[in-house]
């Protein structure tokens, strides 16, 4: 019995190895396969990861090259071009967002500026936090009729909103250009009182709720945009002065003229009474 059952278990062995060999024959290459894959993906993955990084450092070494200029045109204008380079939705809303500031130190105009924070909001898969930032920005820089700031600083106030805290003050700040004092002062009581407001929100509510209710007026305080001058206008101010200047030139040389004929006549007078003076004394010289 032992060596029958010696046999049977020899010949299932064999049958099991003959089973496994030919699974490895029939699906060996799908394994290999599997494998390649798995290498040529972590492969790919860390190819790209080391393409972004690099990406992102040559970004932002352009952006402090930029930063680092002396001047703000200079930095408004270099801004523009690595916008115009890069394509990534959320570099061309950085940038905006850089360029807006520089604006806000006294850059270019407000409204350019405000026109391409909206632009790049409206790219598409970017996160809202970005694009919530930048149509608040843009409408702070250079805001849109009272109704459709109305209804964007809406959209960005409710509830859960990244802003939403400052899109209600600048809704009550809305209310308030718009004659409505009291909606107006509703909301900044609201500011004091919400939790998603931060201490120094909060406090500059209270100032302004203080403000309002002692009479105070809103007055905007952002710069003027220098008005267009045109170009002959310029060449005849130019030339303003200098003929002022001629004018007053002639008028010093005549006064100086008229100046020595009134002491030429003068002179002459006294020279003639001189003269008759002396008439008279020669007799008596010679006398």
């Amino acid at each position: 019995m032992s060596d029958t059952d010696s046999f049977i278990n020899e010949v299932t062995e064999e049958v099991r190895r003959d089973r496994l060999y030919a699974i490895f024959r029939r699906w060996a290459w799908l394994a290999v396969l599997i494998v390649a894959g798995l290498v040529g993906g972590a492969a790919w993955l860390e190819y790209s990861r080391a393409q972004e990084r690099a990406s992102a450092q040559a970004f932002g070494d352009g952006l402090l090259s930029v930063l680092d200029r002396p001047e703000t045109e200079a930095r408004v204008a270099g801004l523009e071009e690595i916008a115009t380079a890069d394509s990534d939705p959320r570099a061309r809303m950085i940038v905006a967002l850089l360029a807006a500031g520089e604006v806000a130190r006294g850059g270019a105009e407000a409204e350019a500026a405000a026109a391409d924070l909206r632009a790049a909001a409206e790219a598409p898969d970017l996160p809202r936090r970005y694009r919530d930032l930048a149509m608040l920005k843009a409408e702070m820089m250079a805001p849109s009729e009272p109704e459709t700031a109305r209804l964007i600083l809406g959209a960005l106030a409710e509830p859960g909103a990244p802003f939403a805290a400052l899109a209600e003050e600048q809704l009550a700040l809305l209310d308030i250009r718009t004659g409505d004092l009291e909606g107006g002062i509703d909301r900044l009581r609201s500011l004091e009182r919400s939790a998603a407001a931060t201490p120094g929100l909060q406090q500059r509510a209270s100032q302004l709720i203080v403000a309002l209710e002692a009479g105070s007026v809103l007055v905007d305080t952002a710069p003027e945009p220098p008005a267009e001058v045109d170009a002959e206008a310029t060449v005849e101010a130019d030339a303003a002065p200098a003929a002022a200047d001629a004018a007053e030139q002639g008028a010093a040389e005549d006064d100086a003229a008229a100046d020595d004929a009134a002491d030429e006549g003068a002179a002459a007078p006294d020279a003639e009474g001189a003269e008759a003076g002396a008439t008279p004394e020669t007799p008596a010289a010679q006398d």
